[in-house]
């Protein structure tokens, strides 16, 4: 069963990691998180109740491995609760360091930085899963930056997309994801629709890993997404 971090325990166990690294590591070098995807929704925003997975950038001595599954034996987390891995996906960029804001700091050693709104949204928009969070986390970001005065525009967005990836232009693909967020006007509507779509959808995967185990490994999950889809279809019209 995965682990639900929220914006309340993620910040006991930034506690706890900064009071056991700074005992490892003493006072003299300090160390950096930069906080990805759900960990910095959460950090940032108020429509995301949890995440569950808590991706980062860590510029660290090499204590901090040990300090990380220290807080993972305290609180009975996954041992790899704070992790890289996704510096192997499609979404991340040398970049995101340099567009990273100063968030909070524990124990006077460990800086949480988080990535700012368009850079985040610039992320989702290149990952693109459509049984994730990334519809409904662009939606819910927009949503609350309007409710406060601080509206993101779609030229703002594609300018961070063209600085986070050094292209062009924004692949086609991507401009659609935003098209479905943007024609929607209303993006608190947005998010609910697309939240709904997105929990619908993982849950028919779940179904699909169910009833034919093993074919993920070999088929695009666009294939399956598409298959799942027509199944929907061909159901409904019977």
């Amino acid at each position: 069963m995965s682990f639900e971090f929220t914006k309340e325990n993620m910040n006991d166990f930034f506690m706890a990691l900064g009071k056991e690294f700074r005992r490892l590591n003493g006072t003299k070098m300090r160390a950096e998180i930069v906080l990805i995807g759900g960990g910095a929704v959460l950090a940032n925003y108020g429509f995301r109740d949890f995440t569950n997975d808590m991706d980062a950038i860590i510029r660290s001595s090499s204590v901090m491995k040990e300090a990380i599954l220290f807080v993972s034996d305290k609180f009975d987390l996954p041992y790899d609760w704070l992790n890289t891995d996704f510096k192997r996906t499609e979404s991340y960029s040398n970049r995101l360091e340099e567009v990273s804001v100063y968030y909070r700091t524990y124990s006077n050693i460990l800086e949480i930085r988080t990535v700012t709104a368009e850079y985040l949204i610039a992320m989702k928009l290149m990952s693109g899963r459509r049984y994730k969070n990334d519809l409904s986390d662009i939606a819910g970001i927009l949503w609350e930056h309007n409710k406060n005065d601080k509206s993101i525009t779609r030229e703002i967005i594609e300018n961070a997309f063209i600085k986070l990836y050094n292209q062009k232009e924004m692949p086609e693909i991507s401009k659609k994801l935003l098209d479905d967020v943007f024609d929607s006007k209303d993006f608190e509507s947005a998010y609910v629709k697309f939240r709904e779509s997105e929990i619908n959808l993982s849950t028919r995967l779940i179904e699909f890993d169910k009833n034919y185990p093993g074919e993920r490994r070999n088929v695009p999950i666009s294939e399956i997404i598409e298959r799942i889809e027509q199944m929907e279809k061909e159901r409904s019209n019977i």
